[in-house]
């Protein structure tokens, strides 16, 4: 008969917030396992020491390397995998033997801890059980007796080792938040903070529960004294004043219907991102950019604009352009400075047309611009040669404000102009029969030699660019990632496999 393996919690670092389970399970082990950093002692021993009975059989697990460099051929990743395949190694020989097994576990054993490398490997073979334990941030959150998040306030937590402006991002994006592994990163921690608009109401909180706790503003915090037993927490709180600026406050105040002095209407912006690469981004759109207060639109366009001081992003989901184009032009109305933002060219298929809709007859007193932006169905020709440069049309297959009947009538008209076409969202999850149909609409009208180019992702690291035969198309590989372009009768491949239409047209 195995052993049975449980990963325990032992809570953030006072003895006393072990839980009663967690200590009955030490006090009752065969053999137990901790973890301890080069040339360290293990603070999870540490924690349960008192608990640990003589004689148990005790198994420290010291890693290669915290920080430092390795020699390992595999760098830092092949030096870990190959120390918690050593660890599994050394603690399966005990379960295989019978005996029960207790790794400790700093806070919670499946929160940024490293067990669940140990429970990867071994709970596949072995019984294995979890007991939760406090984790730091709670902990941390009660030393500083400040609410973290409440109602629906949403609440992330963090790795400061992530990049700057990532973190700055999402800082800027959530209410509450939670910052961990901290150290050496501390600094740009802070400028991350910063350019969210979170620092001067973020808390330092170091060694929380453990008799060294100290805490206090992130502002007060020398860096050169941050060590890896520490966190900032950076509270959300929906039912205080509004420190960061991150809620449009005059815009509650116009819905609710509050008689205010009306400033005057600044202009509202909407741009083109372009497809996806920064290089595609035009200096105007980015000058324009570094100078409005709120960016709005689908969370992947505001997730493109990077985050900075005394920027206030608003992402939203994919169906509810109206919606969005509402707040932006309440913004500008009182006198905020506001991009809506859209990929590729926000005039084409994009944001443009939803704010002009938004506006008609509601809003005439704010001036909206729009800036250009590089279009897919450029990328995608560029990228193929030159298929569009003759007489070409445009065509979304999303039959979400249009009825299909429109869109196949089109797909005809288009056909027998033998004008090249572009197809935007010829797919989606939950709308596969479009392309299959458009297909067949367009084989009805167009030779199965036509030219076909299929740009999926261009722009982007994973990006593909198919050219085939519409005969020889495939609708079902068309997914949401697709443009396609319809050659004319004239379309043409080079003999290295580009694509373009001539500009002169036969009369004959």
């Amino acid at each position: 008969m195995t052993g049975r393996l449980y990963g325990v919690g032992l809570g953030p670092g006072d003895p006393e917030l072990i839980t009663r389970k967690a200590a009955r399970l030490i006090g009752e082990a065969d053999v137990i396992a901790y973890h301890a950093g080069v040339g360290k002692e293990s603070n999870a021993r540490r924690i349960a020491a008192d608990l640990i009975p003589d004689g148990v059989v005790e198994e420290l697990l010291r890693y290669p390397v915290t920080t430092g460099p390795t020699a390992h051929p595999g760098g830092y990743a092949g030096a870990m995998a190959e120390f918690y395949e050593s660890c599994a190694s050394r603690l399966s020989d005990h379960l295989a033997a019978g005996r029960t097994v207790v790794v400790l576990a700093e806070g919670d054993p499946l929160f940024y801890g490293s067990f669940m490398y140990l429970h990867d490997r071994l709970s596949p073979r072995f019984l294995t059980e979890v007991v939760p334990g406090v984790p730091a941030f709670a902990a941390a959150t009660a030393v500083v007796a400040t609410p973290l998040v409440r109602q629906t306030d949403v609440l992330t937590v963090l790795p400061g080792t992530l990049p700057v402006p990532e973190l700055a991002r999402r800082l800027a994006d959530t209410d509450g938040a939670i910052i961990m592994k901290l150290g050496r990163r501390f600094p740009g921690v802070v400028d991350a903070l910063a350019q969210a608009g979170r620092l001067e109401h973020a808390w330092y909180i170091e060694r929380a529960s453990m008799p060294a706790e100290r805490w206090m503003k992130v502002t007060d915090v020398d860096p050169s004294s941050v060590p890896y037993f520490s966190l900032i927490v950076v509270p959300g709180d929906s039912l205080t004043d509004d420190p960061g600026g991150r809620r449009p406050a005059l815009v509650a105040e116009a819905r609710q219907g509050a008689q205010l002095p009306r400033p005057a209407a600044a202009e509202l912006l909407v741009i083109g991102l372009g497809p996806g690469p920064d290089d595609w981004l035009t200096p105007e759109a980015s000058a324009a950019l570094a100078d409005v207060q709120h960016v709005i639109g689908y969370a992947p366009y505001v997730n493109r604009v990077p985050q900075r001081a005394g920027l206030t992003r608003h992402a939203s989901g994919n169906t509810v352009e109206v919606d969005r184009a509402r707040l932006a032009l309440d913004l500008a109305r009182s006198g905020e400075r506001v991009a809506v933002v859209s990929g590729g060219d926000a005039g084409v298929f994009g944001m443009a047309s939803a704010v002009f809709e938004a506006a008609e007859g509601e809003y005439d007193d704010v001036p909206v611009r729009v800036l250009p932006g590089v279009s897919a169905i450029q990328a995608v020709a560029a990228r193929a040669g030159a298929p569009v440069g003759a007489d070409f049309a445009v065509m979304s297959l999303s039959d979400r404000l249009k009825p299909w009947s429109v869109i196949e009538d089109r797909l005809r008209a288009v056909s027998e102009a033998d004008l090249v076409l572009g197809i935007y969202n010829p797919a989606s999850r939950s709308r596969t029969d479009q392309i299959v149909l458009a297909h067949k609409v367009l084989l009805a009208h167009r030779s199965a030699e036509t030219v076909v180019v299929v740009g999926r992702d261009i722009g982007r690291a994973e990006e593909s660019l198919t050219v085939t035969t519409l005969g020889e198309l495939d609708p079902t590989t068309i997914d949401m990632k697709c443009l396609l372009i319809i050659g004319a009768s004239s379309t043409r491949r080079t003999a290295n496999g580009q694509v373009w239409t001539p500009r002169f047209v036969d009369p004959s």
